[in-house]
């Protein structure tokens, strides 16, 4: 029996892929219902999955823990963690290929730390779905968004963190094929993240119940709605009212609405156009601005460009994505 045991995990071993590789994406955050997390319902968010910047990773035993690429320590650290936690005593190689740019809005850590769990768990056969490998990597404790964002894709609201177990995902609509997101960068500016993050949301005053309230209203009824019937203005104002409450609402921490000054000039000029759907995704300093067609967005795209020269600043011109993220694995030798 013992020798049908062995033989059995033989096979099972031979079985298992030699290598795993995920690609996942950025998301914007556009904020808190109850920014101080101290309501009846503390914190909920609302962001969208987009299909840039992107996290490109790959995964493979190893004599001994090695990481290369972009963000190299930061995923052996995930890597490591999330091995501890499945009680394996195996080794193994990550490769970062690419990686969102960190601390600069973009959920950079949330998309890594899932995307190395995910590599990890395809590897070994495990059955890790992004809520439990958030919980073991210790993301996503007032944020759903980007736990949301890899699995599904699409524009998203949590309800918050409750009784302990992470925010959970309360609507899911796809982005319009048609519109895009226009974003802006600031190499030279960072927003808060880990300690100082935690100590911001400590210092930061109550958050009235009656604008949480108002603003749950907004987005249930206005911003969601908008958006299944496709409705671009509408989708746009119900966001730029949210950020407006997060920019005055944060302001003390970051200086102003936004953490940048020179992606706060703009979007100044991208509202002197008449661009309502704009702000700064989580503690920036990356800003958006959405338009309701390739052609607009690229219009935009050049009128920045003209107007707003500074160096450092830099555009894209996003899709919103719908799907998850691509979890793939490849069996026999790896070169």
């Amino acid at each position: 029996m013992a020798a049908v045991s062995a033989q059995s995990r033989s096979q099972s071993e031979a079985r298992r892929p030699a290598r795993a590789a995920v690609s996942t994406t950025a998301r914007l955050h556009f904020g808190f219902l109850d920014p101080s997390g101290r309501g009846k319902r503390p914190f909920g968010s609302f962001g969208l999955s987009l299909d840039r910047p992107t996290t490109r990773l790959t995964l493979e035993r190893a004599g001994s823990f090695e990481a290369s690429g972009p963000e190299r320590e930061r995923g052996l650290r995930y890597l490591r963690g999330i091995t501890a936690s499945s009680g394996r005593a195996a080794s193994y190689r990550l490769r970062i290929d690419e990686a969102i740019p960190p601390h600069a809005g973009l959920g950079s850590g949330t998309q890594l730390a899932l995307a190395v769990g995910s590599a990890f768990a395809a590897l070994e056969d495990l059955h890790l779905d992004a809520q439990e490998i958030a919980t073991r990597l210790g993301r996503g404790a007032r944020s759903g968004i980007g736990i949301a964002t890899f699995a599904q894709g699409g524009v998203v609201l949590d309800s918050g963190p409750r009784q302990g177990r992470l925010p959970q995902l309360v609507s899911r609509i796809p982005f319009p094929a048609e519109w895009r997101v226009l974003l802006i960068f600031d190499s030279g500016s960072s927003g808060l993240a880990g300690e100082s993050e935690t100590d911001a949301f400590d210092t930061l005053p109550e958050f009235p119940e009656s604008e949480a309230a108002a603003l749950h209203r907004r987005i249930t009824q206005g911003a969601l709605p908008a958006l299944v019937a496709r409705d671009f203005t509408t989708f746009c104002d119900e966001v730029g009212h949210l950020q407006a409450a997060m920019g005055a609402y944060f302001a003390p921490l970051q200086g102003g609405p936004y953490a940048s000054a020179k992606v706060s000039e703009a979007l100044a000029w991208l509202r002197g156009q008449g661009v309502s759907g704009l702000g700064q995704s989580s503690w920036g300093p990356t800003g958006f601005a959405f338009a309701a067609s390739e052609t607009d967005g690229q219009a935009m795209l050049k009128g920045l460009r003209a107007e707003v020269r500074h160096r450092g600043l830099d555009f894209e011109l996003a899709h919103g994505r719908n799907e998850g993220a691509k979890i793939e694995t490849t069996a026999g030798e790896i070169q």
